[in-house]
């Protein structure tokens, strides 16, 4: 059996006189069009992945024929749906849509296999979305926003250029202090936070930066003579935050202590090796620069009967 994408699997009913089901391949693995495929069901729109069986044919889009499968041996019955996918060989390049995926399914904690029973869907095809490009059905992608707690202008990377709040806020929202055992654990969870400095010239700044914490320091790289810099041997401020535009919730903690340039190498090395995501800015950032708290504050807005 070898097929195109685009052409219709067909699977006739192995009792006479019952319902066939048929969809549209969406999905190659083998670039010689053998199985399996990734189809979209006509009848639920939801995207499997496939091993035709002895009751499968292909009808070809340019032809409108079907062709038969080879004889299966005894016992496989139909189209077979598996849990392993065959992805195709080389590394992993995902699509837009997929990396957003991703992103959102690991900040959630989630795996593979939680985040497709949410969506009602393959977790071979999850996978594939995630690891190769794709371009999922709007139905696809509505449903994997609902099992990511986000929204599918967000998985399609609508309002990047926006910032974040512009949604309508709660009918009855609560807001409340967080603990300095929350605030911790909100802050390890690292990424991108902003730190408060004076400039060179004495004027209040505000600059995003990659952080890390390590051993409940928080540290940073940045360059020598840059506004980051200038926090180094002054008490400073920073601050890290999440709004979940879906749902009109979010969170904020600030940290508050002295900075110091990290000089000790093996101090350095260390950090260096446990980053997480090299500096978004680019360029050669070698200079670590930690914050060890002393005041730590954070709040939470959430719906009131939370």
């Amino acid at each position: 059996m070898r097929a195109h994408l685009g052409d219709q699997l067909v699977i006739e009913s192995p009792t006479t006189g019952g319902a066939r089901r048929d969809g549209e391949i969406v999905g190659l693995h083998h670039r010689d069009g053998t199985p399996p495929y990734d189809v979209r069901w006509s009848d639920t729109d939801e995207i499997t992945l496939v091993f035709p069986g002895p009751d499968a044919h292909i009808r070809h889009l340019e032809q409108g024929q079907p062709t038969s499968t080879p004889k299966a041996p005894p016992g496989t019955g139909e189209a077979e749906t598996v849990t392993t996918a065959t992805h195709p060989t080389g590394p992993a390049d995902p699509g837009d849509i997929g990396r957003r995926v991703g992103v959102e399914r690991r900040r959630r904690g989630l795996s593979r296999e939680e985040t497709a029973g949410r969506a009602r869907m393959s977790p071979d095809y999850l996978a594939y979305l995630e690891e190769r490009p794709a371009d999922p059905t709007s139905a696809t992608l509505i449903r994997l926003a609902d099992a990511l707690g986000t929204t599918v202008a967000a998985l399609r990377g609508g309002g990047i250029d926006l910032p974040p709040g512009q949604g309508h806020a709660l009918l009855h929202p609560r807001l409340r202090d967080l603990s300095p055992e929350e605030c911790r654990t909100l802050l390890s969870t690292h990424g991108v936070g902003r730190i408060a400095v004076s400039d060179s010239d004495g004027r209040p700044a505000v600059v995003p930066v990659n952080y890390e914490v390590v051993d409940d320091t928080i540290a940073f790289r940045t360059v020598p003579d840059s506004v980051p810099a200038a926090a180094a041997e002054r008490e400073v401020a920073f601050e890290v935050d999440h709004v979940d535009e879906a749902l009109s919730q979010g969170w904020s903690v600030l940290a508050v202590g002295p900075a110091s340039v990290v000089t000790d190498p093996e101090a350095v090395r260390r950090l260096t090796q446990q980053a997480h995501t090299m500096p978004w800015a680019g360029g050669e950032r070698e200079m670590w620069v930690s914050i060890r708290p002393t005041i730590l504050t954070g709040r939470r807005i959430t719906p009131a009967d939370q």
